[in-house]
């Protein structure tokens, strides 16, 4: 999988494409949260540089996923925990963490794979809820 810069607006971005992907589809609700949220300005980058890292991130998706019965791919837990390993600023892994659960429970149907996502991103950043 490519690797950026680590804390990066990039690296940001992959960690949103995987809430975005990780149920095997963007749904129109999550792509409106984004809007409504100003995700891409508030990760510091334009539009078309949001649109080239997802694009590179479904690519690197199609390269190194497992590919599931159903069709869909899935990333493992080793791959993911690389992902959000890029991200080690406490600050960015909050924000990271309050995007993902918009994502996740923008079209009101909470999937495993998403409760799963939001649990090791919690576990990898060793995040505290609780403050």
């Amino acid at each position: 999988m490519r690797h950026y810069p680590t804390d990066s607006p990039e690296a940001m971005t992959r960690v949103v494409a995987l809430a975005l992907m990780v149920d095997g589809a963007i749904d129109l609700s999550e792509l409106e949260s984004l809007q409504r949220n100003e995700v891409v300005n508030r990760l510091g980058l334009d539009h078309a540089r949001f649109d080239k890292v997802v694009h590179e991130f479904c690519d690197d998706m199609l390269a190194y996923a497992d590919r599931m019965p159903s069709g869909q791919y899935e990333l493992n837990p080793q791959s993911i925990s690389h992902l959000l390993a890029d991200i080690d600023d406490p600050k960015l892994q909050k924000k990271g963490l309050s995007v993902m659960l918009d994502i996740v429970n923008a079209d009101g149907n909470l999937a495993r794979s998403e409760t799963a996502l939001v649990a090791q991103a919690i576990k990898h950043w060793q995040l505290d809820l609780v403050q």
